[in-house]
């Protein structure tokens, strides 16, 4: 079974720096596209950072400067480097990724994973 895991949240002063990755674990034939989503307290889940199947990388305008997201293909990992962080910045950050887990089927499925918390506060 195919699963992402997320590692790198917590407590964080404004101005400080986190970073998290997501990694994808089981059967895995190909990944498709990978991102970053945020969700904070009484919001939408937004996009943060998402690679595109064509390599391309999107920001949102209010992270744009200060967060970069990198990833290891050959791990299946992404990483979010999130820097100069603000207190509106507080949210459940999670991995998505659209994955292609057997050889047999061409679908991609979209994963979630579990979410890591990121507080920013003094």
């Amino acid at each position: 079974q195919v699963q992402l895991v997320e590692s790198g949240g917590g407590l964080v002063q404004p101005g400080g720096s986190l970073r998290l990755s997501c990694a994808a674990s089981g059967s895995i034939v190909s990944i498709n596209a990978m991102g970053w989503y945020r969700q904070a307290p009484g919001k939408q889940r937004e996009l943060v950072a998402g690679f595109t199947s064509g390599g391309s990388t999107n920001y949102a305008d209010s992270v744009k400067g200060r967060f970069t997201a990198s990833r290891d293909i050959g791990k299946n990992t992404v990483y979010l480097q999130m820097n100069s962080l603000k207190p509106e910045d507080t949210a459940v950050y999670y991995c998505n990724a659209d994955i292609r887990s057997s050889i047999w089927d061409t679908r991609y499925y979209e994963l979630w994973g579990q979410g890591t918390l990121v507080t920013v506060s003094s």
